[in-house]
């Protein structure tokens, strides 16, 4: 009978993986270390952080140990988001804009304003229809 605490390739590359995505990815990725610039302003930039993680596995056989199968993948993408600007005491936001990459992205940013549009044509057209 198999030992379940017993390790096995699949758990090495799992934990191998895992490893490698911690090294990548710790609270300095996110709030980054101070800029300091010669005027007097510190900068701190602020990112966000995505993963993605999948594995697989196989075991083709209990009387072969050697019959196995297996993959695992990672990803990370970082966004940056902000830099946090302090100067003379006071600290401020200044966003990243990041542009739209897609034109899907570009007709979505433009729905409110076309919705607003929409909204003000039927207003306009009640106020002239007589009750």
């Amino acid at each position: 009978m198999e030992n379940p605490m017993e390790k096995n390739p699949l758990q090495d590359m799992l934990c191998g993986a895992m490893e490698k995505v911690r090294e990548m990815v710790d609270s300095n990725t996110i709030v980054g270390q101070p800029i300091h610039t010669p005027d007097g302003v510190t900068l701190i930039p602020i990112s966000k952080v995505s993963f993605g993680f999948g594995s697989g596995g196989g075991d083709y056989g209990k009387v072969q140990p050697k019959n196995f199968g297996g993959g695992v993948g990672a990803g990370v993408k970082i966004d940056p988001v902000a830099f946090l600007v302090i100067k003379d005491g006071t600290t401020r936001v200044l966003p990243v804009a990041v542009p739209p990459v897609s034109t899907l992205d570009r007709v979505v940013e433009m729905v409110p304003d076309l919705m607003d549009k929409v909204e003000k044509y039927f207003d306009k057209k009640e106020e002239k229809e007589p009750l």
